[in-house]
């Protein structure tokens, strides 16, 4: 379980000293928290590692953008804080798959739903992020989507 590993993460940094590590593994605790107290009310709970998994996935995409926007700020020193956080969530994502395995699981998709035009890129997305949702960015992913219908 990915929360397990966030945990022992955090044991590791405050006995190793690694203070930047400490600070992002508790960031990551604080959100997944708040994610757990914002379920207490659902209906449907799911699977653990997807919440976790949703919740870093969400993590990694603001920080892209802080540090895009600090980069064209010209604050590089923000930047640097932001991408080692970023190293941070990272590796407790599971592996992420490369373009080329991206274009093949859309194509398979593709061809499974029969879709031929970009009005038809709704029903691919949807099957995409069921079955390859924690393995794929979906922002990277809807442009090759898109690519692949028209």
């Amino acid at each position: 379980m990915i929360r397990e590993q966030v945990k022992s993460a955090q044991i590791e940094s405050m006995k190793g000293g690694d203070k930047e590590r400490l600070a992002a593994v508790r960031l990551i605790l604080a959100k997944l928290k708040d994610r757990d107290i914002e379920l207490r009310t659902a209906s449907t709970v799911p699977d653990d590692d997807a919440i976790v998994v949703e919740v870093l996935q969400k993590m990694v995409k603001q920080r892209r953008e802080s540090i895009d926007m600090f980069k064209s700020g010209g604050r590089d020193e923000l930047a640097a804080k932001e991408q080692a956080e970023l190293d941070v969530i990272e590796s407790f994502l599971p592996a992420q798959l490369s373009e080329e395995e991206t274009k093949a699981a859309i194509e398979g998709i593709k061809a499974e739903v029969g879709a031929t035009s970009v009005k038809d890129m709704g029903k691919v997305m949807a099957v995409l992020k069921e079955r390859h949702g924690s393995v794929i960015d979906m922002s990277k992913a809807s442009g090759l989507v898109k690519a692949a219908l028209v």
